[in-house]
């Protein structure tokens, strides 16, 4: 399984310029279960608390109050039961492709004859057969993200978080990658927790979406298309998708102190 929880999940950062003391609540009391084989898109405005709450999720950081479990294990740290994919690769640029996913699996462990063979075949899972050869600042932008989608893929983790994995790459090179990661989804059924900026994104992959806005989850979404999604420009043509686009729409361009619909809320 791999269900991972975020339960009351407050975080306040404390800023200090001279003598004048800032809090800031980045987050606040946040409830969000996503289900084991589940994808569920957080979606909102710059500042919101969505990669906060990503990274609280991964360990990288620790909530001012509530908690994270995985299985019901509450998380303290990093983990390898979570993988994660940052937007711009995280690649180690002295390694080749490889030996970047050869080392997320030494940290877990793995040595000998099973570091190669196992980074070679999560490379080949998103299409990099032949680069692993390769060093970082000979792969394009899209082929980095690839790496760092099978660096995390190749620890096996339950659960996968990925901050805006595609937001700094270009339409086409984007769509593709969304592509893949439907098709990844689809032979992995791995539980992905993704956090994008983009509504079209969102829609497409998610299985539900939690709308953001000011450290809370205003709302959540179901999107009912079915899996697989393999044609991601027919689904991007169905009413289904035109209808769930413009409700997350609504969710995030109604007044701050209007009221919100309720249904699908439940988290």
């Amino acid at each position: 399984m791999g269900e991972v929880s975020l339960l009351e999940v407050s975080k306040r950062f404390t800023l200090r310029r001279g003598r004048v003391v800032e809090t800031i609540d980045a987050l606040s009391r946040v409830n969000l279960t996503v289900r084991d084989g589940e994808i569920t898109a957080m979606i909102g405005p710059s500042g919101c608390g969505k990669t906060t709450a990503l990274r609280i999720a991964m360990g990288l950081e620790r909530a001012t109050s509530g908690r994270v479990t995985v299985d019901g294990r509450e998380v303290t740290s990093c983990g390898h039961d979570r993988g994660m994919v940052f937007q711009h690769g995280g690649l180690l640029p002295w390694l080749t492709a490889r030996e970047n996913v050869a080392f997320a699996l030494q940290m877990k462990g793995v040595s000998g004859p099973a570091l190669r063979t196992t980074a070679d075949i999560y490379l080949a899972l998103v299409g990099l057969a032949e680069s692993g050869d390769r060093r970082p600042h000979q792969l394009s932008g899209g082929m980095q993200q690839r790496v760092g989608i099978a660096r995390a893929l190749a620890i096996d983790p339950k659960v996968l978080l990925m901050d805006e994995p595609f937001g700094a790459l270009d339409a086409q090179t984007r769509e593709t990658l969304q592509e893949e990661l439907l098709q990844i989804h689809a032979r992995t059924g791995k539980t992905i927790l993704f956090v994008t900026h983009d509504l079209d994104e969102a829609v497409l992959l998610a299985d539900r979406i939690a709308v953001m806005r000011a450290g809370a989850i205003e709302m959540i979404v179901p999107v009912p298309l079915p899996r697989p999604r393999g044609d991601a420009g027919a689904v991007r043509g169905t009413r289904a998708f035109a209808d769930t686009r413009y409700r997350v729409w609504q969710a995030l361009h109604q007044p701050a102190d209007a009221d919100r619909p309720t249904a699908g809320s439940k988290p």
